[in-house]
């Protein structure tokens, strides 16, 4: 048997939403209710205001609930909830110090009660509750101290249409509720830094799909294997992912025989962002993402980036922008993909790099030698987006 009997999930960006708030609430609810799908056991999901409850219908997998809400964008903390009917304020003493009893039993701790009184026909307020409450886990608990400054423990009531008892909260990664703000297309390489900028802007309530540039036979399967492993371990976060594998060889033949060499990677780079963005433009994205940072390589200086930007009409998010190296690299292992990252599988990106790069490309400049590829341009890029393989990516939420 369990020892709690619900889920209290605590939001915070979420509650300063004004009247559209039942909109983020819905939606929050909405993605609970997918991440519990594969976990054993049966759950009611439900909202009142300001709080979500996930009530256990059946027996669970503690650990596995609380993995499966941690990666939910939206919650601020997953509280265990010890849930009881409505009691007169002597037997909600007794349970509570039960409670403490049986969560702290070594009995050393600071503590503090904050009661929330809901429910109006309840006859005691909060601060009669928190008085009472608090003496009575003195007298059961002695090892325990009052501190309602900086306690070590907060015990925690809610008094609604029935009583709510909590003392820990279990952090989840904030944000907002993946669906809420339109969809993205999403440039993943095989690197640290992309996989980071899809879970950053997912995190903001952005559906992502994505899209990969293979360069076979210069990259392996190995290498888009390892796309397809980041894809899945941010999908853990993000919700499905549809994964648009293009077969970027050609262009990048033909640019490296018709271009200057100090130009490949701006060049490759603004043919792979005219493809992503047919892409998104066919998949109803409202922008774009990378994992572009000022500064970390010749093609990110802030005159590559705006040659870069020039050939799109979609906006170009670049979360990491300010981020750098080792900042990246902190996400990355938060979100459990470095390992992947790290695998020494070259992307199409490594293979025709110049050995130096212009880093203060001119636009009227890298247009002009753009027109070298004229000539057959159009359809190789046509060619490429007709090579396009659709790989679904989900974890362990299908929607």
């Amino acid at each position: 048997m369990n020892k709690y009997d619900a889920f209290l999930i605590k939001y915070a960006e979420i509650g300063i939403k004004g009247k559209n708030r039942h909109v983020f609430e819905e939606a929050l609810v909405r993605q609970i209710r997918i991440a519990l799908r594969p976990c054993e056991g049966r759950f009611a999901v439900s909202r009142t205001y300001g709080r979500v409850f996930v009530e256990a219908h059946s027996d669970y997998d503690f650990d596995e609930v609380t993995e499966a809400l941690s990666h939910v964008f939206g919650i601020w903390g997953i509280c265990p909830v010890a849930v009881h009917d409505l009691m007169p304020l002597p037997d909600l003493c007794r349970t509570a110090a039960a409670f403490m009893q049986e969560e702290y039993p070594e009995g050393i701790h600071t503590f503090k009660v904050r009661t929330r009184r809901m429910n109006k026909e309840y006859p005691q307020d909060s601060l009669e509750v928190n008085a009472e409450l608090g003496r009575a886990v003195l007298e059961a608990c002695p090892g325990m101290s009052v501190d309602v400054h900086t306690p070590e423990i907060m015990l925690s009531v809610e008094i609604r249409e029935k009583l709510y008892l909590y003392s820990h909260v279990i952090p989840g990664p904030g944000g907002l509720p993946v669906g809420v703000g339109g969809k993205c297309m999403l440039l993943l390489s095989g690197g640290i830094d992309s996989p980071v900028a899809g879970y950053m802007v997912a995190k903001r309530g952005v559906r992502i799909d994505a899209v990969y540039f293979n360069a076979p036979p210069y990259t392996s399967e190995r290498a888009l294997q390892k796309v397809v492993d980041l894809a899945k371990e941010i999908s853990v976060y993000t919700g499905p992912i549809r994964l648009h594998n293009i077969n970027f060889t050609e262009i990048q033949l033909y640019i490296y025989e018709k271009c200057p060499h100090d130009e490949l990677t701006i060049i490759m780079r603004r043919y792979m962002m005219r493809i992503a963005e047919r892409l998104a433009k066919e998949n109803d994205c409202l922008g774009l993402v990378t994992g572009e940072s000022i500064g970390q390589v010749a093609s990110q200086t802030l005159a590559a980036l705006a040659v870069t930007n020039e050939v799109c009409t979609l906006p170009v998010f670049r979360p990491l922008v300010g981020f750098d190296k080792e900042e990246i690299i902190q996400v990355s292992k938060k979100i459990g993909t470095f390992e992947t990252s790290i695998l020494p599988y070259e992307d199409c990106c490594t293979i025709f790099v110049a050995k130096h790069p212009v880093t203060k490309p001119r636009a009227e400049v890298i247009r002009a030698h753009e027109h070298n590829l004229d000539e057959k341009i159009d359809e190789m890029v046509d060619r490429a987006i007709a090579t396009d393989d659709i790989i679904n990516i989900s974890s362990y939420r299908p929607e």
